[in-house]
């Protein structure tokens, strides 16, 4: 049995003031991936829009909910690391028989340029999926200025996934 899982998520970014930088402490991480010490996302967790359009899917793909009907009450607890939610819906997926097949990835930003970290973010993704690199698709697009992520206000993340039994 083949199922496929869709996954979105967004958040604005910020580029750092050096007043702003010293009332936070956040970092622009994608894929689990540090990206830019300079930008940040606005969110509530490390907002990295990479894993949570991610687990989007993987959560639909079982027939489940969005990420914040299982990941909200992890937030209040404290927790922010989006590679801890991935952890779960991992679970969740894996203890209802199924494995991933495949991963595609499709990232929409101005900025900053994504590209020359792809390779960390693959590496990332499929160890945190436990499959392989090959197996974890990401591409970028800049939006040329049609959305807010084309004007640099934010990053975007569409995922789809293939699962079986």
């Amino acid at each position: 049995m083949f199922k496929i899982g869709l996954g979105l998520d967004s958040h604005r970014i910020k580029l750092k003031t050096k007043k702003k930088k010293l009332n936070t402490k956040k970092n622009l991480i994608l894929a689990g991936v540090l990206i830019s010490k300079d930008y940040y996302a606005l969110a509530d967790s490390d907002g990295d829009v990479i894993i949570h359009s991610l687990c989007n899917a993987i959560s639909t793909a079982i027939g489940g909910g969005s990420l914040d009907t299982w990941a909200g009450p992890m937030f209040k607890k404290g927790i922010t690391d989006s590679k801890k939610f991935l952890e779960v819906v991992v679970n969740k997926l894996i203890s209802k028989g199924f494995q991933i097949n495949n991963v595609s990835i499709m990232v929409e930003a101005q900025q900053p340029k994504l590209e020359k970290h792809r390779d960390k973010m693959q590496q990332s993704l499929a160890q945190l999926l436990d499959i392989e690199k090959s197996e974890v698709g990401i591409a970028f697009t800049t939006g040329q200025d049609l959305t807010v992520f084309g004007k640099g206000e934010g990053i975007q993340a569409l995922t789809t996934i293939l699962i079986s039994k």
